[in-house]
């Protein structure tokens, strides 16, 4: 037989529950206001009116399409690496450092654009790299004659410094735009228009620049590439200066709602930081993350060069494998966030993606070299499915075993991880492959995967911003029952 809870019981369980959320407050090193700010006349911690606005997926959409811009000029150099060597007349080192341009100019950079995106915002963030992808576009339109490297060196510059203000934005948007059934879905998406664009990165430049002899002609297709680039580049810096909006009027979770409360007079960045830097879980995914995703750039970085030493003259079948990778990751990280906002098990299906990518690593490395094309667009689809799909998996883990620190902060972190990885898997990877071949490159990734794996299962599931959304449910579901507030204030959705 059920009891109608007293008076008394729900005011206990209402204040366990308050303390709960404080006691969460306090272990991640945030303050919290003072219970006079914040609480009723009766004691009681209101609960915040949240909502969901329609214009969410504009924004995440939006965020989606200039990353894809973005992404995409990373490995447009790499995935025609003999044609460019050839063009501009340098060495294939040379041209791998197009795309690890992207990589060494994160490092020194996020903490700085971290702290811009924590003191002025998305908006700002979005502009700024809007605007300087599309700068970048426009340099290289005007960097077309052979003695001109140095010119479309730096318009890869300019866009790569734009990534720093991209990259780590998914979980950021995620968080300050969507419910807490839909923060995985969304980070999926935003995740899902960068692999878009290392997948058009991949497939188009062998189509729109050809191997041919004639210079002039080879030149006429690189400047029709770089055109069509800054076009779409200038179309969405303006869409972004129209539409893009900080964020919603209402918080759309409970969690979000006491982030917001923060005053920003005693938010830290520095102390946030450090505070990162203590986690040992966080310290641990950090390290994780720039394994998998390090080896993921350097076989982005190096396929042209791979598929090329055994199979000549196939430039745009190099394309196409790369297209496959991405495709099937891009399949993989949608499929990965749907999974994880029904069912919550982070580790869990953390660990399984980073185990199967090991698996699909060894079974490229093992099948490259066996001569049937056929055979490595499945296994490399294999790969990209697990290894791509892991990004957003990071990003989602990274949240949960953060907060209530900033999103941009420790996605920033993750990046960072994965572009030094990135810079010391591709050079060691591409010397390892001059010397010794494609077959001990692969195993050399293959290892740092396998450390990878164990290290995941080593990380404690500490899911805080999960923890967070249920015990303000629960204070405010005791709150309804006493009586004490009105019915918490939460729409579904609104319009724009």
């Amino acid at each position: 037989m059920n009891e109608k809870p007293t008076t008394g019981d729900t005011e206990i369980s209402n204040n366990q529950n308050e303390n709960n959320l404080e006691k969460l407050m306090i272990e991640s090193g945030e303050p919290t206001e003072s219970t006079e700010s914040q609480s009723q006349p009766n004691g009681h911690e209101p609960v915040r009116p949240t909502r969901l606005y329609k214009r969410r997926w504009l924004i995440v959409l939006l965020f989606s399409s200039y990353s894809l811009c973005n992404s995409f000029q990373w490995i447009q150099y790499g995935i025609i690496n003999n044609i460019f060597m050839k063009f501009y007349n340098v060495d294939a080192f040379t041209i791998d450092w197009m795309s690890m341009i992207y990589m060494l100019t994160y490092i020194p950079f996020i903490f700085p654009v971290t702290w811009l995106l924590d003191k002025k915002g998305l908006r700002v963030i979005a502009l700024v790299a809007t605007a300087l992808n599309c700068a970048g576009t426009w340099i290289k339109v005007a960097s077309v004659r052979p003695n001109l490297f140095a010119v479309t060196f730096l318009g890869q510059f300019s866009c790569s410094f734009a990534q720093v203000f991209i990259l780590g934005m998914p979980s950021r948007i995620a968080s300050v735009w969507f419910g807490s059934e839909e923060v995985s879905t969304a980070c999926s998406i935003g995740v899902f228009g960068n692999q878009l664009g290392i997948a058009i990165g991949f497939l188009v430049p062998p189509i729109l620049v050809p191997n041919v002899e004639d210079m002039d002609e080879l030149a006429h297709h690189i400047r029709i590439m770089f055109y069509i680039t800054a076009g779409v580049a200038t179309l969405l810096f303006i869409l972004v200066v129209i539409v893009f909006q900080e964020r919603p009027e209402l918080p759309p979770t409970q969690a979000q709602a006491t982030a917001r409360s923060i005053p920003p007079e005693q938010y830290s960045y520095t102390a946030s930081v450090l505070r990162l830097l203590h986690n040992k879980p966080f310290i641990l995914l950090i390290v994780t993350y720039g394994l998998n995703v390090g080896c993921f750039y350097a076989v982005g970085t190096l396929l042209n060069r791979m598929i090329i030493i055994h199979y000549p003259g196939e430039e745009v079948n190099a394309g196409r494998i790369g297209l496959t990778i991405v495709i099937a990751g891009m399949v993989g990280s949608l499929i990965c966030g749907i999974w994880l906002d029904k069912t919550k098990t982070y580790k869990q299906t953390t660990l399984a993606v980073y185990f199967m990518s090991l698996v699909g690593m060894v079974v490229y490395a093992s099948t490259l070299s066996l001569g049937h094309l056929w055979v490595v667009f499945i296994t490399a689809g294999a790969l990209g499915f697990f290894m791509t799909g892991y990004l957003p998996l990071g990003f989602e883990f990274a949240v949960e075993l953060t907060y209530p620190e900033s999103e941009g902060t420790s996605s920033g972190l993750l990046n960072c991880s994965a572009q030094v990885f990135g810079i010391i898997f591709t050079i060691c990877q591409g010397k390892i492959i001059d010397n010794f071949g494609t077959l001990a490159g692969n195993i050399f990734l293959c290892i740092f995967l396998l450390i990878g794996t164990i290290m995941t299962g080593l990380i404690k599931s500490d899911l805080r911003r999960q923890r967070a959304n249920q015990l303000a449910k629960a204070a405010g579901s005791s709150d309804y029952q006493d009586g004490s507030i009105s019915a918490p204030a939460i729409v579904k959705e609104s319009k724009f």
